[in-house]
C-alpha cells in the first residue's frame, strides 16, 4: 500500500510505502494527515498504530530533483498515464500501447511530450510514416509534458484527489 508523502507546505512529492511512512510518524519527522480507513498496524509488542493514508514532513525538504514546474523524465509508462492507457486518435476507444511520433521520426521528429501520444496498433500501423493532417486525423487533445512535484495515473489520483491534481 502506498502513502502519500507531503512537503511540511502540503506540496505533495512522492509516494513511499506504509512502512516508511510508519518510520517517519514514529520517529516524530512527519506527522500523520489522513488515516487509511479504519486499519491498523500491529507491533510484535501488542501496540496498535493507525494506518496512515496521507502524512506530512515536520520540516521543509528541497532536493537536486525537485524543480518548479519541472517536467517529468520521458518514459512510455508515464506517457500511459498522461494519455490514460487510451488512444489518442480522436473517436477511438481502443487501448493505447504503442508510441506514435506525430511528425515522424523519418522526418525529423523527436521523442519528446509534444511530439508523441499514445494509439493503438491499428491506428499507428496505418499511419506509418505520415502526418496526422494527411490522413485527417484529430487527436483528443494536444500533447503537453506534464508538470508538477509527482504524476499519477488518473485512477491512483482519485485516492489522493485533495492533495494532487492529475496530470
Amino acid at each position: 500500500m502506498s502513502v502519500l508523502l507531503l512537503n511540511a507546505s502540503y506540496e505533495p512529492l512522492t509516494l513511499v510505502s506504509w512502512k516508511r511512512a510508519m518510520t517517519l510518524v514514529i520517529s516524530g519527522r512527519a506527522e500523520m494527515v489522513e488515516q487509511a480507513g479504519d486499519r491498523v498496524v500491529r507491533s510484535a509488542g501488542g501496540a496498535e498504530f493507525p494506518l496512515p493514508h496521507v502524512v506530512r514532513l515536520m520540516t521543509m525538504v528541497t532536493f537536486a530533483g525537485m524543480r518548479a514546474r519541472r517536467s517529468h523524465r520521458f518514459s512510455k509508462s508515464a506517457l500511459s498515464a498522461r494519455d490514460d492507457h487510451r488512444c489518442q486518435v480522436t473517436k477511438c476507444d481502443e487501448r493505447g500501447s504503442t508510441i506514435d511520433h506525430l511528425v515522424p521520426r523519418s522526418r525529423g521528429g523527436e521523442t519528446s511530450w509534444e511530439n508523441c501520444v499514445l494509439m493503438c496498433p491499428a491506428h499507428n500501423s496505418r499511419k506509418g510514416d505520415k502526418l496526422l493532417g494527411e490522413l485527417g486525423w484529430k487527436l483528443e487533445r494536444r500533447p503537453s509534458a506534464p508538470v508538477g512535484a509527482i504524476m499519477l495515473t488518473p485512477a491512483r489520483s482519485s485516492e489522493w484527489s485533495r492533495w494532487v491534481v492529475p496530470a
